[in-house]
């Protein structure tokens, strides 16, 4: 796709192909916030993870596995936040999929508190009438 920024990684000076393999590629770019983290995304332009061929599960896995040993190696985290976004609702922002790595550490303000912490929170509840269609 012309508009991608995972399409086009040639062109973003900052995003950095770290590794890669046959059919994804693991990528970071300067963070001042969360520090080691980076984002591994199919080569070819599938839309969400839905879209992921069985190939292309199996490289990210693979990957992700040589993602850790590296992170692990140069940022020592005690933890990780592995994730997907799916669709705007989701908090997808780029339509390319690609998996969230970040590494977490004991010294962060909100270290222990994962996604399902923010998602938990009472502002987040539905109205009733529509959460009651997913107990059917």
């Amino acid at each position: 796709m012309k508009n991608c920024l995972f399409c086009s990684i040639a062109n973003d000076l900052e995003q950095k192909i770290i590794l890669s393999n046959e059919h994804c590629m693991f990528l970071q770019k300067p963070q001042e916030i969360l520090i080691g983290s980076g984002v591994i995304v199919p080569k070819k332009h599938r839309e969400t993870l839905f879209d992921l061929s069985e190939d292309e599960w199996t490289a990210t896995f693979e990957l992700l596995q040589e993602v850790k040993v590296y992170i692990d190696n140069k940022c020592k985290p005690t933890g990780y936040n592995i994730g997907w976004n799916v669709g705007s609702v989701g908090g997808q922002e780029i339509f390319h999929a690609h998996l969230h790595v970040i590494p977490r550490y004991e010294d962060e303000p909100f270290a222990g508190k994962g996604i399902r912490y923010w998602l938990k929170q009472s502002q987040n509840k539905r109205d009733t009438a529509i959460t009651l269609n997913c107990e059917d």
